[in-house]
């Protein structure tokens, strides 16, 4: 009898079970919650002067992290990370301590008559003579100057930035001074270019998050043309006039340069909504909150790169957790997650997909938004399809996600374009953002693109420039197809292989 009646309490209980779980017909109300107006409160406060271009490792993304970790909590979400609301990683970078150059035994002045960058490793060398290489005759290109192990003179065509000319333009540094490291230059002075005379700020190297990075190039120092007449004495003239040929002078030259390396902090930001019969289950929601920064008193915003992904993750986190307060959550676990790094190489992600918190293959699928705010200029001058996203990513891994994503989309009514899908498109979209993490990892992905518009990467992507009704239906689009992900009896089948040339980034 007691057998009996237990069996018939669990069977009223799964049956009850299975009538609260969440029905697709249910989503659309909690989709309308999805607004152009709290879209637009979030951005204009993410995207704002504050947030200082939210640039990695710096105060203006801890104020952003701040800003959305107080959302999650009101949302209703719980720290996702063990507890813990970030999920910290190690960033590196170095800073310029001192330098110095003497030439025949005159000391010159650091940030007056010659400056340095951090690409440089920390060194003191001394020469006998300095090999002066016109790249532009006959001996440099048919290989007849002996560098190896030598110190280089060079000087930038055209002036450099001193003509109004940007060094990467002019000097082309990718090619010329691959060109020194492979001959074997010990250490190359650049005349011509622009001696940096900023002492106020610290020279700050590139952020890495390799601790011990490889160092190739040989050290280099830009110089001012007195520094380089001292070094040529009677060919100074022929030289920046372009008719010196290459030869090895005589000059007593000493350098040093030391650096320190600082170890900075970056956050990726991990709220959790938990399931309910399928909580072991997880989906992954992601948007890169870092932008690129400031450079001296000119912010970049990244309203839209990616602040307009960013305050995606909250709406949609905020419409799952009203679902779930009126006893209609998700069966399998949310994770939201805004990640950082992103611009400078897709470091969050990259962290999050190498310490997973939650299984990546208890992860039925990654859905990334990375700009979706705008319209691009492939669109702008098509009123009659304007309402557009691309779609990215969703027939790689996975047979199912293709029909699934076209279902979600018969309530919002998007076109779905397919443009950058090709990994072989000479934009390489799908290997740009942080859904790519996720893909090499084996986990199906869907990614979420507006395209590349007049401000990207630029101050002017502001917040005026949002297009918020686009950006809602964009966002709703998100949503329902995340609602099907997480309510759906299976995971998403692993059934198709990531493309061959999708093996590097």
């Amino acid at each position: 009898m007691r057998t009996k009646l237990y069996l018939a309490t669990c069977c009223c209980g799964m049956a009850s079970l299975l009538m609260a779980q969440p029905t697709a017909k249910q989503a659309g109300k909690y989709a309308q919650t999805i607004t152009a107006a709290d879209l637009k409160k979030h951005l204009t406060i993410v995207a704002g002067a504050e947030m200082e271009g939210r640039e990695t490792a710096t105060p203006g993304e801890y104020k952003a992290a701040a800003y959305l970790i107080e959302q999650m909590k009101a949302i209703g979400l719980q720290p996702g990370n063990n507890g813990q609301w970030l999920q910290p990683y190690n960033v590196y970078r170095d800073s310029l301590t001192g330098a110095t150059l003497e030439v025949n035994g005159r000391s010159y002045q650091l940030f007056k008559d010659f400056s340095a960058t951090t690409a440089n490793y920390n060194s003191q060398q001394a020469f006998g003579e300095v090999v002066y290489v016109n790249t532009s005759d006959s001996l440099w290109k048919n290989n007849k100057v002996d560098i190896a192990g030598k110190l280089v003179m060079i000087r930038v065509p055209g002036g450099g930035n001193n003509a109004g000319q940007p060094r990467a333009a002019a000097f082309g540094p990718a090619n010329v001074m691959s060109q020194l490291m492979n001959k074997g230059a010990a250490a190359v002075l650049i005349a011509g270019d622009r001696v940096n005379t900023n002492t106020t700020d610290p020279v700050m190297g590139q952020m890495t998050v390799n601790k011990f990075p490889a160092r190739q190039s040989p050290n280099s120092f830009s110089i001012s043309d007195e520094v380089a007449a001292s070094l040529l004495g009677a060919d100074a003239e022929a030289e920046k006039t372009g008719k010196l040929l290459s030869k090895p002078i005589r000059a007593q030259v000493a350098t040093s340069y030391q650096e320190k390396q600082l170890t900075l902090i970056s956050n990726n930001i991990l709220g959790i909504l938990e399931g309910t019969d399928k909580k072991d289950e997880y989906l992954v929601i992601t948007g890169h909150y870092d932008h690129i920064g400031r450079r001296g008193n000119i912010i970049n915003y990244g309203a839209d790169d990616d602040g307009s992904g960013t305050v995606s993750v909250l709406e949609m986190a905020e419409a799952f957790a009203k679902a779930k307060a009126e006893g209609k959550g998700p069966r399998r676990s949310i994770l939201f997650m805004t990640v950082s790094g992103e611009e400078k190489g897709l470091w969050g992600s990259a962290y999050y997909a190498a310490n997973p918190v939650y299984p990546l293959d208890k992860t039925t699928a990654n859905l990334n938004i990375d700009m979706v705010g705008r319209t691009d200029t492939i669109y702008e001058s098509k009123k009659d399809s304007a309402l557009y996203v691309y779609v990215v990513g969703e027939d790689k891994l996975s047979s199912e996600l293709p029909a699934l994503s076209a279902a979600a989309n018969k309530y919002t009514k998007l076109v779905l374009d397919q443009r950058y899908n090709d990994p072989n498109d000479r934009q390489r979209i799908y290997f740009r953002s942080d859904h790519y993490n996720f893909a090499k990892n084996g986990v199906p992905i869907l990614f979420y693109f507006d395209g590349i518009h007049r401000d990207y990467h630029r101050p002017t992507d502001t917040v005026d420039k949002i297009e918020f009704d686009l950006m809602t239906r964009r966002v709703q689009l998100v949503f329902y197809t995340a609602w099907e992900l997480a309510n759906r009896q299976e995971l998403l089948k692993r059934d198709k292989p990531l493309p061959a040339s999708a093996t590097t980034r």
